[in-house]
Protein backbone atom coordinates (compact mmCIF):
# COMPACT_ATOMS: atom_id res chain seq x y z
CA UNK A 1 0.00 0.00 0.00
CA UNK A 2 1.63 3.19 -0.91
CA UNK A 3 0.26 6.25 1.06
CA UNK A 4 0.52 10.03 -0.35
CA UNK A 5 -0.20 13.38 1.49
CA UNK A 6 -0.94 15.64 -1.11
CA UNK A 7 -1.18 19.52 -0.46
CA UNK A 8 -3.51 21.89 -2.45
CA UNK A 9 -4.46 25.11 -2.94
CA UNK A 10 -8.24 26.20 -4.11
CA UNK A 11 -9.44 28.94 -5.01
CA UNK A 12 -10.49 30.31 -1.43
CA UNK A 13 -14.41 30.74 -2.06
CA UNK A 14 -14.40 27.05 -3.39
CA UNK A 15 -12.81 25.24 -0.47
CA UNK A 16 -15.40 23.14 0.87
CA UNK A 17 -16.89 22.17 -2.74
CA UNK A 18 -13.14 20.95 -3.97
CA UNK A 19 -12.68 18.89 -0.25
CA UNK A 20 -16.80 17.51 -0.68
CA UNK A 21 -15.80 16.40 -4.27
CA UNK A 22 -11.73 15.04 -3.31
CA UNK A 23 -13.18 12.89 -0.56
CA UNK A 24 -15.32 11.33 -2.77
CA UNK A 25 -12.45 10.35 -5.17
CA UNK A 26 -11.14 6.57 -5.69
CA UNK A 27 -8.17 6.05 -3.28
CA UNK A 28 -8.82 9.28 -1.35
CA UNK A 29 -9.20 7.85 2.39
CA UNK A 30 -9.34 11.50 3.89
CA UNK A 31 -9.34 15.39 3.34
CA UNK A 32 -7.94 18.01 5.76
CA UNK A 33 -9.14 22.02 5.47
CA UNK A 34 -5.92 23.37 7.20
CA UNK A 35 -4.27 26.32 8.61
CA UNK A 36 -0.93 28.14 6.53
CA UNK A 37 0.27 27.59 2.76
CA UNK A 38 -2.66 25.18 1.71
CA UNK A 39 -6.01 25.09 1.91
CA UNK A 40 -5.96 21.40 1.87
CA UNK A 41 -4.39 18.07 2.80
CA UNK A 42 -5.41 14.88 1.23
CA UNK A 43 -4.23 11.60 2.14
CA UNK A 44 -3.94 8.79 -0.78
CA UNK A 45 -3.55 5.25 -0.43
CA UNK A 46 -3.25 2.93 -3.41
CA UNK A 47 -1.69 -0.22 -4.37
CA UNK A 48 0.99 1.30 -6.70
CA UNK A 49 2.56 4.29 -7.89
CA UNK A 50 0.87 4.62 -11.53
CA UNK A 51 -2.67 4.15 -9.03
CA UNK A 52 -1.54 7.55 -7.46
CA UNK A 53 -0.71 9.26 -10.83
CA UNK A 54 -4.09 8.34 -11.76
CA UNK A 55 -5.68 9.73 -8.46
CA UNK A 56 -3.45 12.63 -7.96
CA UNK A 57 -3.45 14.10 -12.02
CA UNK A 58 -6.18 12.39 -13.75
CA UNK A 59 -8.78 13.00 -11.08
CA UNK A 60 -7.87 15.52 -8.61
CA UNK A 61 -6.00 18.03 -10.09
CA UNK A 62 -8.79 18.53 -12.43
CA UNK A 63 -11.66 19.11 -9.01
CA UNK A 64 -12.90 22.61 -9.59
CA UNK A 65 -11.38 25.39 -7.54
CA UNK A 66 -7.77 23.64 -7.77
CA UNK A 67 -5.25 25.45 -8.00
CA UNK A 68 -2.12 23.63 -7.35
CA UNK A 69 -1.08 20.72 -5.57
CA UNK A 70 2.06 18.92 -4.41
CA UNK A 71 2.37 15.21 -3.55
CA UNK A 72 4.74 13.51 -0.92
CA UNK A 73 5.18 9.72 -1.00
CA UNK A 74 5.57 8.32 2.68
CA UNK A 75 8.01 5.80 3.20
CA UNK A 76 7.17 4.40 6.89
CA UNK A 77 4.09 5.07 8.80
CA UNK A 78 5.44 5.50 13.04
CA UNK A 79 2.38 5.16 15.24
CA UNK A 80 2.92 5.90 18.99
CA UNK A 81 2.63 2.03 19.12
CA UNK A 82 5.76 1.61 17.21
CA UNK A 83 7.70 4.41 19.22
CA UNK A 84 6.75 2.54 22.44
CA UNK A 85 8.49 -0.21 20.98
CA UNK A 86 11.19 1.26 19.91
CA UNK A 87 12.40 2.55 22.82
CA UNK A 88 11.25 0.70 25.32
CA UNK A 89 13.96 -1.31 27.40
CA UNK A 90 11.97 -4.06 28.80
CA UNK A 91 10.43 -2.61 32.01
CA UNK A 92 7.12 -2.80 32.50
Amino acid sequence: MITAFVFIQTQSNKIPEAAEKISALPGISEVYSVTGEWDLIAIARVQQHEDLADVVADHLSKVEGVVETTTHIAFRAYSRHDLEAAFSIGLE
